[in-house]
């Protein structure tokens, strides 16, 4: 049984990009975490060479933390490369206008974008985000988190 799904938007020009998709294919192949005997983790992964479509930016959006976002835009910054070739692009302000962006000038973007589907987390950019979806599946596997599909179920009488 499969305990995420995730998807995992990847430039191969990007070294975070590169090096979270080795941590991904590594944490599937073999132990995880690397110093234990419980085996790999069990999740579907799908590798995708390009940016997330506007929808599932919009999505992805409500998966990142942003707990005092002081304007609209401020979650779709989380997405915009500070690299100098990728232009000044702070006029984004919806999941369209970034989907359109990362499209034409994959650079103004952050690599990678990996997303678990079924534990409603995401991380952009960065690889400690990526290892932070690692460690919540390896939670759910080892019986230290419930499992399922993201959502809160009622505690009490009934559970």
């Amino acid at each position: 049984m499969a305990l995420g799904a995730c998807s995992r938007h990847h430039n191969p020009s990007s070294p975070p990009s590169t090096k979270s998709l080795a941590l991904l294919r590594a944490a599937l192949s073999s132990s995880y975490p690397p110093d234990s005997s419980k085996g790999p983790l069990k999740f579907d992964l799908d590798v995708v060479e390009g940016p997330p479509t506007a929808d599932q930016l919009q999505t992805i959006l409500g998966y990142l933390p942003f707990p005092s976002a002081n304007s609209p835009s401020a979650p779709l910054r989380a997405f915009l490369s500070p690299h100098p070739a990728g232009g000044d692009e702070g006029g984004v302000n919806s999941a369209n206008q970034l989907a359109k962006l990362a499209q034409s000038n994959p650079k103004a973007v952050k690599w990678p974008v990996v997303v678990d589907w079924v534990g409603g987390r995401a991380a952009v950019g960065d690889v400690e985000g990526v290892k932070s979806i690692l460690e919540e599946i390896r939670k759910v596997r080892d019986g230290e988190k419930e499992g399922g599909d993201g959502v809160d179920q009622p505690k009490g009488w009934f559970s």
